[in-house]
């Protein structure tokens, strides 16, 4: 029995309006085994623009993970997973919220919206790679992720 094995690079669509969160997770994603590219999004409009292919992203590729804030501006993370989730053609894209929020209110919001994971962002360097590196090795190599 062969395992068909695909080397085209996933594609991780970072939505994040923090410069130094998103340099940091291009540099823990730097060592990953995974071929990959990354796309950065800053705000909650510039998402749903790209995931939907509008203007400047109409030759967009459709992402096989999304790494979402919850406070973004122009629409907040909240909004844009409700978006995604309600969308047919969106919602099978794994969303895995990534935020400093340890509120309880955005956790369970966001899993009524169906979010696939939500993990709180440290802002210890060291447990942000950790924490990179799970969502790398989960998402990345250990789930079967959906094609278009």
């Amino acid at each position: 029995m062969s395992v068909e094995v695909d080397d085209k690079p996933k594609i991780i669509l970072l939505v994040e309006d923090n410069k130094a969160d998103i340099r940091l997770i291009q540099e823990a994603l730097k060592k990953s085994s995974v071929p990959h590219e990354i796309v950065i999004v800053r705000n909650g409009m510039e998402a749903m623009a790209y995931l939907r292919r509008e203007e400047e992203y109409a030759d967009a590729i459709r992402p096989d993970l999304i790494l979402l804030d919850l406070n973004l501006p122009r629409k907040d993370g909240r909004e844009v997973l409700a978006e995604i989730k309600a969308d047919p053609g969106l919602k099978r894209i794994p969303v895995v919220v990534l935020t400093t929020s340890h509120n309880q209110d955005d956790i369970s919001q966001s899993y009524d919206l169906h979010v696939n994971c939500y993990i709180t962002k440290s802002r210890n360097l060291s447990e942000l790679f950790e924490i990179v590196k799970g969502i790398e090795d989960f998402w990345l190599k250990t789930v079967t992720l959906p094609s278009e």
